[in-house]
């Protein structure tokens, strides 16, 4: 999977389900993509929140893109996200790991990514190994399906797991042709109480994290059905 600032909830259950998880760092960046946004609760409504780049440009792959740490984005973003969640119950634990994510002096996006997305997994206990296609399997020139069936066979793997959206485009007939099992994961119902009695869904893991304990969060990487 491409890395993503502070993913959804089912980003965590995929990494939570492997044992080895592999950063797609190597893949053009999609402007206007979720790669470097996400969105977070802001007066019971949705606010997306960004990753301010330089020149950034979809021709470009995800490693070569860097942050612009010329402007002082980081601090107004911490001042959203404490306008937002100031009253939430694991606020106090949950900003001070959004600080240290955000503060992160990584001029590399692929990298400050993933150092958001590890101190998540390391909150959460999740020991998972991960690791960056762009630093191992020199298969650049293999585009698609083809490219994940290299990887899978240089890491002598037998089954490979993709989130839900990946059933439009990979048959599981032609990955068991290769000897390999295909799973897609998709997240089941998770609602949690937030300051309103709507419920906001598809946020980024800041609202899990800040609405709900240690060992709740753990219980909904579980929540999940393989198709």
């Amino acid at each position: 999977m491409q890395p993503y600032f502070f993913p959804y909830i089912g980003y965590f259950q995929l990494i939570n389900t492997v044992d080895k998880f592999v950063f797609y760092d190597d893949v053009n960046f999609i402007k206007g993509g979720f790669v470097n946004r996400n969105s977070i609760l802001l007066g019971n409504k949705s606010l997306r929140i960004n990753v301010m780049l330089k020149k950034a440009s979809s021709f470009k792959k995800i490693n070569e893109i860097t942050i612009n740490n010329q402007i002082n984005w980081q601090k107004k973003l911490l001042k959203q996200i404490s306008q937002s969640y100031s009253k939430a119950p694991q606020f106090d634990v949950i900003y001070n790991l959004i600080e240290k994510i955000i503060l992160n002096k990584e001029e590399c996006l692929s990298g400050f990514l993933k150092q958001g997305i590890v101190q998540v997994c390391n909150y959460l206990d999740i020991e998972t190994e991960i690791i960056n296609s762009s630093k191992i399997y020199e298969n650049k020139e293999l585009k698609g399906k083809e490219r994940i069936f290299d990887i899978c066979k240089q890491e002598r793997s037998s089954h490979y797991f993709n989130a839900i959206g990946g059933i439009a485009l990979y048959d599981k007939q032609e990955f068991l042709n290769e000897s390999i099992k295909l799973d897609f994961l998709k997240t089941g119902e998770i609602k949690y109480a937030q300051f309103a009695n709507t419920f906001v869904p598809n946020l980024s893991i800041i609202d899990v994290l800040m609405f709900n304990s240690k060992v709740d969060v753990q219980k909904m990487l579980l929540n999940y059905k393989l198709s």
